[in-house]
């Protein structure tokens, strides 16, 4: 069964490209990427992307998911007003809530 919320701490990251904006990301844990994955399997378009709710401080905003190429793990963007205004940045550990909006 898909859990209501889920919650945990995982490093931001930055992706860039020499031709890209940067782009930063938290990376779900693998338990919970292979429980969303299991119960949300997604194939089409969007890039097997899932609509979440997040929450991380006081900010809470609706966004996607996307899985990863590389690791299996999903990813989760964070937009640069979400870093400003809860002041985290690249490298910092991160406290998150997330839900899956079916």
């Amino acid at each position: 069964m898909l859990s209501e919320f889920y919650d945990f701490k995982t490093q931001l990251w930055k992706w860039q490209s020499e031709t890209a904006t940067a782009w930063f990301f938290l990376s779900l844990p693998d338990d919970i990427s292979k429980e969303i994955k299991f119960f949300c399997p997604r194939k089409g378009p969007g890039f097997g992307s899932i609509r979440v709710e997040v929450t991380i401080g006081e900010s809470i905003w609706r966004t996607s998911i996307f899985p990863s190429k590389d690791t299996g793990k999903y990813l989760l963007p964070i937009k640069a007003a979400i870093r400003k205004a809860e002041s985290f940045g690249e490298g910092d550990t991160v406290k998150c809530r997330l839900k899956v909006l079916l």
